[in-house]
């Protein structure tokens, strides 16, 4: 059995592990991606291709190594199309927008690192965290083409997505790594890519569809005029066959799609939960989708898991600097995270739990009766606020669904409260237990108003 020897081993070629790996090797490191996919397919990844705010992207990897992955740049809102309601809801999305050929994306990141100097090891499957016996993690046992190796670091950065096998394999015991989690809290998505005859109407928006229940939807990205990302999104403890369906059914119905061949078909797996507690133990940090950096109601992933790998980077690059891997130094990953967007996410997380006690005709009706810009605030911010005129108004539109507008309300109250307690998230793991102990109480009350089933 061959011993690869590096600063930092990072698990997944994604987003998230390439710009961990890439802040890290700009520092002089040695740092190696273990990817279980070939070279040809690494990058190769299902995704609904929207991407929000790259304008803002870490600079480890140059935006202009991305972007000619851009494929649609005039994209400028969302169309939510609501059957219940007969109704189409325009939704302004603020920032800067683009469809991106994920593909082409997941080519350009991997370019991007290596040109900082990272090792990629393709065709790697990843089968044991190596672990000392008082629990810091040194490194991982995996197969390269069929032949054992093993990897040994002073620090592994886990991006291998979501339901990470790392997290089945690796003891968390005395730390405070978040482990409760469970199928319930993600969702499965399936996409296919999709050329159509002639050019679409709405080339410029990102389609949405409500289904006949509240645990899934429907989506229509276009990457151009003529391609467009067909995809659909359920919650794992829905019945998959039954949602796919939906989809197939909805494309037969829709003319624009009459005569248009499949050119591409991919699912995964994505968390529609709130981002980890904690994501760090010693020798070992999570990012992206490995610890839930996903936008829970819109699934969007890319700008969160780059933000987590340039904060875990370099945290990382401090941490190995220090000879120091400890939870404690590590920390300070954690709290970054929240500070920039985990909590916001935490706080829309609030929605999708009002969701699933909510009758799905009075949640496209209450959805129906709310003025875009407030909806796009709320799917993008976590909270909004409304003018005296504006909640006249949607009073009046929303007569009939003033019981669900008054849970929503009750709920939102509840959103920002849980908000305002992330601001105070711990600047250290001893003040975990009080900090999680406030938030859960929060959350009990959440349930309590919602009338759902808990959710962590």
């Amino acid at each position: 059995m061959s011993i690869d020897e590096y600063d930092v081993v990072v698990a997944g070629a994604g987003t998230a592990g390439c710009y961990a790996a890439a802040t890290i090797a700009n520092e002089g490191l040695d740092v190696v991606i273990v990817e279980r996919k070939d070279e040809e397919e690494a990058g190769h990844i299902a995704c609904g291709d929207a991407l929000k705010g790259a304008d803002a992207f870490p600079e480890a990897i140059p935006k202009e190594r991305l972007e000619p992955a851009f494929t649609n740049t005039g994209v400028d809102h969302g169309r939510f199309e609501i059957p219940q309601e007969d109704t189409v809801l325009e939704i302004p999305v603020p920032g800067e927008l683009a469809v991106i050929d994920r593909w082409e994306y997941g080519r350009r990141i991997i370019a991007g690192a290596e040109d900082a100097g990272v090792d990629f090891h393709y065709d790697t499957v990843i089968n044991d965290v190596i672990q000392t016996d008082d629990g810091r993690v040194t490194g991982l046992r995996a197969n390269r083409g069929g032949d054992p190796v093993t990897y040994e670091g002073d620090l592994v950065i886990d991006g291998a997505g979501s339901l990470s096998l790392l997290q089945d394999k690796a003891d968390f015991e005395g730390t405070t790594f978040d482990t409760n989690v469970r199928y319930s809290q993600f969702c499965s998505a399936y996409r296919e890519i999709v050329e159509v005859p002639e050019p679409v109407e709405w080339d410029d928006a990102l389609v949405f569809k409500a289904t006949d229940r509240a645990a899934g939807y429907l989506w229509y990205f276009p990457r151009t005029a003529t391609e467009i990302n067909a995809g659909l999104g359920f919650q794992m403890n829905e019945e998959p066959m039954q949602l796919v369906e939906a989809l197939k059914r909805d494309l037969r119905n829709r003319p624009e799609f009459e005569g248009a061949e499949v050119r591409d078909k991919l699912g995964a797996a994505l968390p529609t939960r709130r981002p980890y507690d904690s994501a760090v133990a010693p020798g070992y940090m999570a990012v992206g989708d490995a610890a839930g950096h996903v936008n829970p109601t819109t699934g969007g992933g890319i700008a969160g898991a780059a933000y987590a790998g340039k904060y875990a980077g370099e945290q990382a690059v401090k941490a190995v600097s220090d000879g120091d891997v400890s939870e404690e130094n590590l920390w300070r990953y954690n709290a970054r995270v929240m500070d920039h967007f985990g909590g916001r996410y935490a706080g829309l997380d609030v929605y999708n739990v009002l969701s699933t006690a909510v009758d799905v005709d009075d949640l496209m009706g209450l959805l129906a009766s709310l003025p875009g810009e407030k909806l796009a605030e709320a799917l993008y911010e976590g909270s909004t606020s409304m003018s005296f005129g504006l909640k006249l108004k949607a009073a009046v539109k929303s007569f009939g669904y003033w019981g669900t507008i008054r849970n929503f309300y009750q709920t939102k109250s509840l959103a920002d409260e849980l908000l305002a307690h992330y601001e105070s998230y711990p600047t250290s793991p001893a003040a975990m237990a009080n900090w999680t102990r406030e938030r859960d109480a929060i959350m009990d009350r959440i349930y309590e108003t919602t009338g759902a089933d808990a959710k962590y």
